[in-house]
């Protein structure tokens, strides 16, 4: 994170808002930024009788990123329809607080679009991402990157997200989501700080100075 994020009272509230916010968005693979993802969002995500032997043709893996990057788009946007072909009804959303996990669409939307309503200028990159398939389920672990104006406060922070997926009827689905944010406190300074070290005579010039004990 290239700025420490300070566990201050807005930012507690900032990090309850967004831990369910970002449970939205499981996104992004193999490391591509927001802006190979604007231009995804800006296709068709879910393909048509057109695109749909191109779509298929793509491996697994292929589509599955091809998934995760729509659905970043939409939650960026705020797109509630394309988001939720991306998720299934019954998904499961690990709670960001001490509380159950989020179980189904409906409840999990009720949250989304109360949180989005407070931020704007939503920013959301994802990397390192990880895919692995065996037969019609997949996983996908990957970090992230979050920017956004809440509440006319700039936040930033980072985390990891990991994403459990289910191929139905040719089409892979989020069934579960677990995001963690990573809070990373700025670093104390030590308590007593040593005495500065006074300067020593200069040794003659017929004398080389003492030499350093090598370190071990």
């Amino acid at each position: 994170m290239k700025n420490p994020f300070e566990i201050r009272k807005s930012d507690r509230t900032v990090q309850t808002i967004f831990l369910f916010f970002l449970a939205a968005m499981c996104l992004l693979a193999c490391a591509s930024p927001a802006a190979a993802q604007k231009d995804k969002k800006k296709k068709n995500a879910t393909p048509d009788s057109k695109s749909s032997d191109t779509f298929s043709a793509l491996s697994d893996e292929q589509q599955i990123d091809y998934t995760i990057s729509e659905m970043l788009g939409a939650w960026q946007l705020g797109d509630i329809e394309r988001m939720h072909k991306d998720y299934a009804d019954e998904v499961s959303i690990v709670n960001g607080s001490w509380a159950p996990p989020v179980i189904g669409w409906t409840n999990y939307l009720a949250i989304y679009q109360l949180q989005r309503s407070r931020m704007s200028q939503v920013r959301m990159d994802r990397s390192n991402t990880y895919i692995k398939v065996s037969g019609t389920v997949a996983w996908v672990c990957y970090q992230w990157d979050f920017g956004a104006v809440v509440e006319g406060q700039q936040t930033q922070s980072e985390g990891h997200t990991t994403l459990v997926l289910e191929k139905r009827n040719n089409r892979w689905v989020i069934v579960h989501n677990h995001t963690s944010l990573v809070i990373t406190a700025p670093q104390a300074a030590p308590a007593n700080p040593p005495a500065q070290q006074q300067p020593t005579s200069t040794p003659s010039t017929s004398q080389p100075p003492p030499a350093k004990p090598s370190a071990r």
